[in-house]
């Protein structure tokens, strides 16, 4: 049975359920408009018996927001929403409602770890529950130090334990705290400054070129538009470089991920001299 005989089942005015879903260690993550009422384990059901491994369903209550970048969830069958999500043999321990993680990224996040060289020191900025940390350290098992730094309490505290889970908490240091401040302690220091969070990451740029040693390496990650997909975060680095006196080139451009119909989540690789 799929979802839209489970919903005829449960009679009544059908919800939209979108095509579009997340699986995130064993809990889905759907989205539907319209009322769940009565049709809720229904819907859990059906995703359950197509989708093997999830154990807990939950139904988006809007869009990520604050500085935290967390979305309400609603439970519509399951246990509870912590979890060990799997990538490329890395494990994440996380709480879907308390941490922000994008299991869409994973591809990006292996990419990133493939570029770092042995001997680098790389910060991640934004870290979550350091994913990105996470994979550069197990990819590049030479890597001198991978630092993170990130404000939600319970992240650090998930990045702390997939440190420890992933065998990397020897060369993988985790900053609870502002980006905005705890830059301070890198500057100069780092081979390769990651950004991963696209709505924020602008905000930050000075701080991460104060970081980046001559010839090393900025991931910039911005939002674009279809129509001009790099202009603008091009131009953001181009002023910030300017700003502090550094010059740049830029050695990669790509496509990350959708964000909204005709607007893409983008990558800058920026070589700092």
């Amino acid at each position: 049975m799929n979802l839209k005989e489970a919903l005829k089942q449960a009679g009544g005015a059908a919800p939209d359920v979108r095509r579009s879903f997340d699986i995130i260690g064993d809990i889905g993550i759907i989205e539907a408009e319209g009322d769940l009422r009565g049709k809720g384990k229904a819907i859990a059901a059906a995703f359950m018996r197509t989708h093997r491994n999830v154990r807990t369903v939950c139904v988006k209550l809007g869009e990520r927001g604050g500085r935290l970048r967390l979305r309400k969830l609603k439970k519509l069958a399951g246990n509870g929403f912590e979890t060990t999500h799997t990538e490329f043999g890395c494990r994440y321990r996380l709480d879907v409602r308390r941490v922000y993680f994008s299991p869409r990224e994973s591809t990006e996040r292996k990419h990133i770890a493939e570029q770092v060289k042995p001997g680098e020191t790389v910060l991640v900025m934004f870290s979550g529950v350091a994913p990105y940390a996470v994979m550069i350290a197990r990819t590049q098992k030479a890597v001198a130090r991978v630092a993170c730094i990130e404000i939600n309490k319970d992240a650090c505290r998930y990045a702390a334990e997939n440190a420890r889970l992933n065998k990397v908490a020897d060369r993988l240091e985790v900053v609870c705290g502002d980006a905005g401040k705890e830059w301070k302690r890198f500057r100069g220091l780092c081979d390769r400054v990651v950004m991963p969070a696209p709505t924020e990451a602008y905000r930050y740029l000075d701080e991460a070129l104060a970081c980046v040693k001559r010839g090393g390496t900025v991931h910039f990650y911005f939002i674009g538009h279809e129509d001009s997909l790099y202009e603008e975060a091009e131009s953001l680095v181009k002023q910030s470089c300017e700003e502090v006196g550094r010059k740049f080139r830029i050695t990669g451009r790509r496509k990350v991920l959708p964000y909204a119909p005709r607007v893409w989540k983008v990558c800058l690789d920026v070589k700092v001299c």
